[in-house]
């Protein structure tokens, strides 16, 4: 029984995906970790895109299965090989079916191998004709976004701008990285090859080279890290001999770009809730060079364990919807809710209230997230203005094309190539 290691890891994560609500940017480097360079680059494409273009290719399977239930593997196996048919010139026809069938077998569902070939040999010969209720119908499934999802985006940015959205959401994205450490022959060949951006100091940018990336950064030269979260990071100012906390600062990237940007810092600080997550950000601070940051876990919601108005600068970067990363993260379009919108602000304001009584008079504090969401973003930050007189909302520093009439920021997906965050600057009076 003939399989890639390519194809079986990406099954493998993607039905850990379906049935355990995994994400993508966690499972891949496990399971392409032991993968030669062509087998781990096999993976990583077909895994995100088959995320990306899942509910087309769930259309075109019950087009041709004609109403019969399929078992979750099964669909998995299918939509696998149909991204490879529809979506990869330069792999044969009967190298996605024969391993595609042999997947099945190796799933332990030998009695669908007939179906699985069958279908896709229909597949691959058959014009798909595919119908929709409506065009808005056609927009979900052609872009594979729920309905919901594409619905709310059309009341909040207009259609046109929302067609423009999701497109670019299933768009490859460029890597964005900084330098951490120092630099081998092999990452000087990379700077070198590399455009540096035109908006953020100290960020590189390459549209290929994952593997070699991921050597890099394994290897402590470079750190990946989105130009949109760059800037973030960037935004935060820390006073010379000053204290900063980053107060939901797991995983631990900006953390560290802080504090490689304040040495004369008298603390950096940083913490989470759960023990796991903790333990990742203080072993990422040690991995970025940034070992001095103190790491404390802690419930944000909660009262924190620090006395009030001791820092001068704070970064909260609040849990999330995460819309604004859908095109590295596909998953997330499937995993979240209409209610996560009602129910996300309450949880972030609480946050927002609970740092803002760290601050000291005339320190600043940075809120952000990585949502398009107006509910998590302007929505909140008028709440908390409203019931906070004590802080004013001042224009945040970033780059002035970022900058919103109200003196916020925020980044698109499908205008400015990077992640959509949205950042507030507000300073204590």
């Amino acid at each position: 029984m003939k399989i890639s290691p390519a194809r079986t890891a990406s099954f493998d994560v993607l039905l850990r995906i379906e049935t355990e609500r995994a994400f993508s940017s966690v499972l891949l480097p496990l399971f392409e970790a032991n993968l030669s360079p062509v087998d781990r680059a096999l993976c990583h494409e077909l895994t995100l895109g088959t995320l990306r273009r899942q509910m087309y290719l769930d259309r075109i399977i019950d087009f041709f299965a004609a109403g019969k239930k399929i078992d979750t593997a099964i669909r998995i196996t299918l939509r696998l090989a149909l991204y490879q048919l529809f979506h990869l010139d330069k792999i044969p026809q009967y190298s996605a079916i024969n391993e595609s069938v042999n997947l099945v077998q190796r799933a332990k569902k030998t009695s669908a191998k007939g179906f699985v070939n069958a279908v896709l040999r229909r597949a691959s010969r058959e014009q798909v004709d595919l119908s929709f209720v409506d065009d808005l119908d056609r927009i979900s499934v052609e872009s594979s976004h729920p309905r919901w999802l594409i619905e709310k985006w059309v009341g909040d940015f207009g259609l046109n701008g929302s067609i423009k959205l999701a497109a670019a959401n299933n768009e490859i994205p460029e890597t964005a990285f900084r330098v951490i450490g120092d630099l081998s022959d092999e990452g000087r060949r990379l700077i070198a090859a590399s455009r540096t951006s035109d908006l953020i100091a100290g960020c590189y940018i390459v549209e290929k080279g994952e593997h070699q990336l991921s050597d890099l950064a394994e290897g402590g030269e470079i750190y990946l890290q989105d130009e949109g979260s760059q800037m973030v990071a960037r935004s935060v100012e820390v006073p010379r001999d000053g204290r900063f906390l980053d107060v939901c600062a797991a995983p631990g990237g900006k953390s560290g770009l802080i504090a490689a940007r304040a040495p004369n810092a008298r603390l950096i600080a940083a913490g989470d809730l759960h023990g796991p997550r903790v333990e990742f950000l203080r072993e990422n601070c040690r991995r970025q060079g940034a070992a001095s940051v103190q790491v404390v876990q802690y419930d944000a919601q909660k009262s924190l364990p620090f006395a009030d108005e001791v820092f001068d600068s704070l970064l909260v970067d609040v849990p999330c919807s995460g819309t604004g990363t859908i095109r590295r993260n596909p998953e997330i379009r499937y995993f979240l809710k209409p209610e996560d919108f009602s129910e996300l602000p309450a949880k972030q304001l609480s946050i927002l209230i609970n740092a803002s009584k760290l601050v000291r008079s005339g320190g600043t504090m940075i809120y952000s997230t990585c949502s398009l969401e107006t509910e998590e973003n302007e929505a909140v930050c008028k709440r908390f203005l409203a019931e906070n007189i004590h802080y004013q909302s001042v224009a945040v520093n970033v780059p002035a094309k970022f900058l919103t009439d109200d003196g916020f920021a925020r980044t698109w997906p499908q205008n400015d190539n990077m992640d959509g965050f949205f950042i507030a600057e507000f300073r204590r009076t």
